[in-house]
């Protein structure tokens, strides 16, 4: 496949799509603004059967580098899934077996394929070097790190500090994913901002045996459905598999807070675009559109219209059925609480005064705080929300 040098996309590539970190950038730059045909590695272990929408943040990276025509390893951890990976872990990663792995494996290529051109990817399993070494090669890989970079990494410091077990298990890990970036001569490696100890020890592993250190990318991590990071143990996740209902749910019921944060890290959609989905007061409609994006790249997108449909009448539509029947003429200066009491939105002054407190009272989606707010030409059009259920269109005489 041809290389193609375009400064914008090359930009584009290293700062979007949730990177947070790159070492060796002007690097990274420099060989692909000369042309070179970098590869570009990622490693995924099968610790459960699924990808989710937390994984995909790299993959998505991933797709990037190969639609300028770079070369993709995708390397599976069929050997690192079986020792268990603990950086982003409070306790010790319980071990699983090589069955474990190989019934989780069993789709990973299909799930994938649903972002990468497989066709067009280089997939590797790390078992077919990592299994062949003994107590003499991982020796010599040890004696390049200190006991000291191991423990002072954050997670592990903080279960030192509680006391918790770490075993010696947990050491192995960044040395056979820093091996893997040299059996496979990786020139650039992505990663979560959890992996960032694991992905630096390839390149001083590559040091070692006489390679180029590869420039390391890292995402940011995302958050599951619950608040947390996205975690198949917690099952705080929307994955790949899931149902274009399933995915569609989940994600019309995201936290509000998080609805930049999905577009940016697991969509493609242009700034532009972007800017203009955020402007739109009514969190809802944000959501039906990150929720059509996604479905769109996952299930099509004639089944995407469908279900932009189904969830707009879902979320929206019938929440809204108020809104289009009922509308209030009001005097420019009108006191809210008078209004609220006259309309039937209140029992009483005291009462109005109470749900205004309570933030119960909104125009537009924005609360209305002020027990003393008066109509004004700007609320013109606007609808006055009482409660979960009591809407009425403001129309000025």
């Amino acid at each position: 496949m041809q290389i193609t040098i375009d400064k914008e996309k090359i930009e584009e590539l290293l700062h979007r799509g949730g990177v947070c970190e790159i070492i060796g950038e002007n690097r990274i730059k420099e060989r692909m603004l000369a042309g070179e045909k970098l590869r570009i590695k990622l490693g995924m272990d099968p610790t459960s059967p699924n990808v989710h929408l937390g994984r995909a943040v790299p993959l998505l990276k991933l797709r990037d580098f190969q639609q300028l025509g770079h070369d993709i390893v995708l390397l599976v951890g069929n050997a690192t899934g079986v020792i268990g990976d603990t950086s982003d872990k409070d306790a010790e990663r319980p071990m699983l077996t090589h069955e474990d792995i190989d019934l989780n494996m069993r789709t990973y290529i299909q799930q994938i394929s649903k972002i990468l051109d497989m066709n067009k990817v280089e997939v590797v399993y790390n078992a077919d070097w990592l299994d062949k070494l003994g107590y003499k090669e991982i020796g010599s890989h040890a004696d390049v790190f200190s006991l000291h970079e191991f423990i002072s990494r954050e997670n592990i410091k903080k279960r030192l500090d509680a006391g918790k077990r770490i075993s010696l298990r947990e050491v192995l890990y960044p040395l056979m994913q820093g091996y893997d970036s040299v059996a496979v001569k990786a020139d650039v490696e992505l990663g979560g901002s959890d992996q960032r100890f694991n992905l630096l020890a390839g390149r001083k592993l590559q040091e070692k045996f006489n390679q180029e250190p590869q420039g390391i990318i890292m995402t940011n991590l995302i958050l599951g459905t619950d608040g947390r990071k996205m975690s198949s143990s917690w099952g705080n996740v929307i994955a790949l598999t899931d149902s274009s209902d399933d995915m569609g749910e989940k994600l019309m019921n995201l936290p509000d807070d998080q609805i930049k944060t999905y577009f940016e890290h697991c969509t493609r959609i242009s700034n532009s675009d972007l800017e203009k989905i955020l402007k739109i007061e009514d969190k809802r409609i944000q959501k039906l559109e990150l929720a059509y994006t996604i479905i769109k790249l996952y299930h099509g997108k004639e089944e995407a219209l469908k279900k932009k449909k189904h969830l707009n009448n879902k979320f929206i539509t019938k929440k809204n059925i108020e809104t289009v029947i009922n509308k209030v003429e009001l005097d420019i200066n009108s006191k809210l609480i008078d209004v609220m009491v006259d309309i039937e939105g209140a029992k009483s002054k005291g009462d109005a005064r109470r749900k205004i407190k309570q933030d119960a009272v909104s125009i537009d989606d924005k609360k209305i705080k002020d027990t003393d707010y008066k109509i004004s030409l700007i609320d013109n059009g606007l609808v006055l929300k009482i409660g979960k259920k009591f809407f009425r269109k403001i129309v000025i005489k």
